[in-house]
């Protein structure tokens, strides 16, 4: 009989209360497990359906513009030139930046004015694969242009147009083909029309070249100052604005989540590890007689200690990796349940893992150290009185 035996006899003598206790422990354990695996999921999809509803950063070629004011009104400032951005080499300085993995799509414009049926519309040049991106929340009558022969218009264009699906607009002696209508948007893309934008810059004569770039950037990885500051040094002529309300928007939604879980996982732990010390609490009532026994053939109060410490570094242990497991499996049953499959869940984490079970065995013998405490201080005399 020594110091690793005697609790594991007493866990074994108390077998119902032991594994009563340990279940309870190791449900609280997979319940934080889970709500912190699906926390991260549901924030990072979170994150990429908020970044599909536009972009956060928008990058302008630096012009010199000179304020106009008399007598008190201010009229506005005059531009002296029209500047362009070179399309090609922009976006792969941008890609290039040392935080690219939180960049979502970069989306350059080309912004020009076209007369259609002796009136003067807005005519944009887009990359398609990107804007689509940006603007998921477009809905649209027919379908997205599949060639270069093929646009889409703006809901108030067709109305004052008079164009339908399947109509011909003719653009520099070139004819295209709408093959879809964007429905009301409220915004400025009702009143466009919108064409692939190599096609564009080719009828334009302004190969390679765009007004400005739109770049949607993950914001929960860095701050978007960085971002910024980042694309600043690549592009060192040029004017970017981060939408700043817009990012935090999108931060707050996503600490929310976070915050909800950690909330809860904080609770259930408090729950745990109450639960923990009432257990030790009547195991050392109960076990009065058995201490003050062992005190009498010799063992210290150190060594008593121990042995109820020891009880719950087991209880937390098993209770730790039984856990963790649990909550990895039930994570992608949480998952299906809310049906979120836009963002796969992290690989399991052998790290995490021996974190997560070294923490909890800390906690568990944490919360048992009082009663061990308490058992320490027994005295071989009331063994005695019991007897």
């Amino acid at each position: 009989m020594n110091l690793l035996t005697i609790p594991l006899r007493n866990l074994k003598r108390k077998l119902l209360r032991t594994i009563l206790l340990i279940t309870v422990f190791t449900f609280g354990i997979t319940s934080i497990v889970t709500l912190n695996n699906i926390s991260k999921v549901v924030g990072k999809s979170l994150e990429k359906k908020l970044n599909e509803f536009g972009a956060n950063i928008i990058i302008y070629p630096k012009t010199e513009k000179l304020k106009i004011s008399y007598g008190g009104f201010d009229l506005g400032n005059l531009s002296y030139t029209v500047k362009y951005l070179p399309v090609k080499e922009s976006v792969e300085k941008i890609k290039n930046i040392e935080l690219n993995r939180n960049i979502s799509s970069i989306a350059p414009k080309l912004i020009t004015l076209y007369k259609i049926n002796d009136k003067h519309v807005g005519v944009i040049g887009i990359k398609w694969s990107e804007e689509k991106k940006i603007k998921s929340y477009w809905s649209i009558n027919g379908k997205f242009p599949e060639n270069k022969n093929e646009i889409l218009i703006g809901k108030n264009v067709a109305k004052t147009l008079n164009l339908t699906l399947g109509s011909i607009v003719e653009l520099k002696n070139t004819k295209y083909k709408i093959s879809g209508i964007l429905n009301n948007t409220g915004t400025d893309d009702d009143n466009v029309i919108f064409m692939d934008i190599d096609e564009l810059q080719k009828i334009s004569g302004l190969e390679n070249l765009a007004n400005f770039i739109e770049v949607s950037a993950l914001c929960s990885g860095c701050p978007i100052d960085d971002i910024v500051k980042q694309i600043s040094e690549k592009l060192p002529n040029t004017d970017i604005k981060a939408l700043q309300s817009i990012v935090k928007q999108r931060m707050s939604a996503i600490k929310f989540v976070e915050k909800l879980a950690y909330s809860v996982s904080v609770v259930i732990l408090v729950i745990a590890c109450f639960m923990i010390a009432m257990f030790m609490f009547a195991s050392v009532n109960e076990r009065k007689k058995e201490v003050g026994l062992l005190r009498s053939l010799g063992y210290s109060k150190f060594n008593i200690f121990n042995i109820f410490s020891f009880e719950a570094m087991l209880m937390g242990s098993i209770s730790g990796i039984c856990g963790y497991i649990l909550g990895y499996l039930f994570t992608f049953y949480g998952l299906s349940i809310l049906k979120i499959n836009n963002v796969a869940p992290e690989k399991f984490n052998f790290v995490e893992f021996l974190l997560v079970v070294i923490g909890v065995i800390i906690i568990s013998t944490v919360s048992a150290s009082f009663p061990a405490l308490k058992a320490s201080k027994i005295e071989p005399s009331e063994a005695l009185i019991q007897l």
